[in-house]
């Protein structure tokens, strides 16, 4: 029968080297998911007609699920505009 075969059996000073190593991978990994999140935030904000510093709350942890249902159901700022230029047109058509 095989034993399998470990890196800290052959090379027990390996082993802490490569926990470190996939350590710095994950982080890495981690800080670019939450940089493309916060850059998609940002873009999606400054689209409704709000501040793009507002995405970068979703960093915080609460503020983050505040945001969300804030821009699901807030009255966004392009859409009101839209409204009242609509209005407007209403207006000079009557």
């Amino acid at each position: 029968m095989v034993e399998p075969v470990y890196i800290s059996r052959h090379c027990p000073e390996m082993a802490p080297m490569f926990i470190v190593l996939l350590t710095m991978f994950v982080v890495f990994v981690s800080l670019i998911a939450i940089a493309i999140k916060v850059l998609i935030f940002c873009k999606i904000f400054s689209k409704a007609g709000y501040s793009w510093a507002l995405g970068l709350l979703m960093l915080v942890p609460i503020a983050n699920i505040i945001m969300v249902f804030f821009l699901a159901f807030a009255d966004w700022p392009v859409c009101k505009e839209l409204r009242k230029l609509k209005q407007q047109l209403e207006k000079s058509k009557a």
